[in-house]
C-alpha cells in the first residue's frame, strides 16, 4: 500500500503512527467496537481525531485539509506490516494555529 504518510506537526510526531492515503468517510466502516471511540479534537477543530477508550490506540481521523477525507492507521490494519513500508512526511507543523486561521 502507498503512498503511506507520516505527518510531522506535535499530535501526530507523539503517536507515531503511519498513515494510509487519504479516502472518503463513506469508505470508513467500523465493524466493530464504535462505542469505544473517542475523538480528540484541537487548534481549529476541524479535524477529529479518534482513541479507542480501553487501550488508547488511535486507529483514524478525519484531515484538517480536507474535511471530507480520513485517514487510518496501518499499524491496526491486519495483514499490513507498517515497518515495511515506503512513507512520505506530511507537512503538518507549519499548518497554521487557530490564531492564525
Amino acid at each position: 500500500m502507498t503512498p503511506a504518510v507520516r505527518c510531522n506537526c506535535s499530535l501526530c510526531r507523539r503517536r507515531g503512527a503511519l498513515m494510509s492515503p487519504m479516502f472518503a468517510a463513506s469508505e470508513l466502516k467500523i465493524v466493530e467496537g464504535e462505542g469505544a471511540l473517542t475523538c480528540y479534537r484541537f487548534n481549529t477543530y476541524t479535524a477529529r481525531h479518534y482513541f479507542c477508550s480501553h487501550c488508547g490506540v488511535y486507529p483514524f481521523h478525519q484531515t484538517r485539509k480536507d474535511p471530507a477525507c480520513w485517514r487510518v492507521n496501518l499499524g491496526c490494519l491486519d495483514g499490513i506490516d507498517p515497518y515495511a513500508l515506503d512513507a512520505t512526511v506530511a507537512d503538518g507543523a507549519s499548518l497554521s494555529v487557530v490564531e492564525d486561521a
